[in-house]
């Protein structure tokens, strides 16, 4: 955290959101703007095998992945509250040892211009990299894994119902949406 802190503009942080952190930031922060993350997508490429998934059956959880362009949100915080807010995101954001989704300063546009945004990425290299799959594999994980922490569907479902809410449209969400909901329909489907 400290080389982060370090290596962090002049003035207030900016955090990058595209997933749970949209609707579940589990911190304090003074503004939030629209904002596009250029080179990078919103991608279930991380396999974890707690919190929506278990050993037996892991689960998929959401990165920042190389290529196209993402819309989200970044929030401001206040300098002086960038130690405790960064301990508390790094706990709840670095969910695997060794990390596969190091946090990491990105160019982040906005109406107002470029703002240097700290964002979690894919590290590619991870073994908790699941690697470009197929949506419809996707799907069918996000249909079935659970932890504690509740369903990969629901973990969707939050993010889509939250991105919608801010009028962004990420095709592919959508398509998964209704790939798992077709999913969790078929295989509760009473028999003939």
């Amino acid at each position: 955290m400290g080389s982060m802190l370090a290596d962090a503009p002049e003035g207030d942080l900016w955090l990058f959101g595209y997933g749970s952190l949209l609707w579940k930031p589990g911190f304090q922060y003074t503004e939030r703007r629209m904002a596009t993350m250029r080179g990078w997508h919103r991608a279930f490429c991380i396999r974890v095998a707690r919190f929506r998934g278990t050993r037996d059956l892991n689960g998929l959880m959401m990165a920042l992945d190389r290529g196209g362009q993402c819309q989200g949100m970044i929030f401001r915080i206040p300098r002086n509250w960038a130690e405790a807010v960064l301990h508390t995101l790094f706990r709840r954001e670095l969910v695997v040892k060794p990390p596969g989704t190091p946090p990491r300063w990105l160019d982040a546009q906005t109406e107002d211009g470029s703002v240097r945004a700290l964002g979690f990425v894919m590290d590619r290299r991870s073994p908790f990299h699941a690697g470009r799959l197929p949506l419809e594999e996707v799907a069918d994980v996000l249909a079935r894994a659970a932890g504690h922490w509740g369903t990969c569907a629901e973990y969707l479902h939050n993010t889509v119902a939250h991105l919608e809410e801010l009028d962004i449209h990420d095709r592919n969400l959508w398509r998964l949406q209704a790939l798992v909901a077709d999913r969790i329909r078929t295989w509760k489907a009473p028999d003939p």
